[in-house]
C-alpha cells in the first residue's frame, strides 16, 4: 500500500468531474501499488466491503464520490493481499505434492 502525494490527489480531483472512473483508476493504481491493473481488478484488490465493491462496480456516483473524498483525506486504500509481483518469495508454497528443488 502506498500513500498518494498531494500532487497526485490534486490530479485526481482535477480530472474527476470529466471522468470519475478513469481518475479513480489512476489513483488506485498508485495507492494499491498496482500500476497495470484495470478498474475491476483494482476493486477486487482493494479491501472494500462487498456492498461498497458492488456500488463502485456499478459506477454509482455517490460511491465514486465517497472514494474520491476518502482518497483526498486519507490518501491510501488497504489491499486484501499484495499484488503477485510484490509477494515475498518466502510466502511461496508449492502446490500439494510438488517438492521444491
Amino acid at each position: 500500500m502506498a500513500r498518494l502525494s498531494k500532487a497526485q490527489v490534486e490530479a485526481l480531483l482535477a480530472s474527476y468531474d470529466a471522468s470519475p472512473i478513469d481518475s479513480l483508476t489512476a489513483a488506485l493504481r498508485i495507492a494499491l501499488d498496482a500500476p497495470l491493473m484495470e478498474w475491476v481488478a483494482l476493486l477486487e484488490l482493494a479491501d472494500f466491503s462487498v456492498a461498497r465493491h458492488q456500488r463502485l462496480l456499478r459506477g454509482e456516483l455517490v460511491a465514486l464520490d465517497e472514494l474520491a473524498a476518502e482518497l483526498n483525506e486519507v490518501r491510501e486504500v488497504a489491499a486484501h493481499r499484495p499484488p503477485s509481483h510484490l509477494a515475498d518469495a518466502g510466502d511461496y508454497a508449492p502446490p500439494s505434492g510438488i517438492q521444491p528443488r
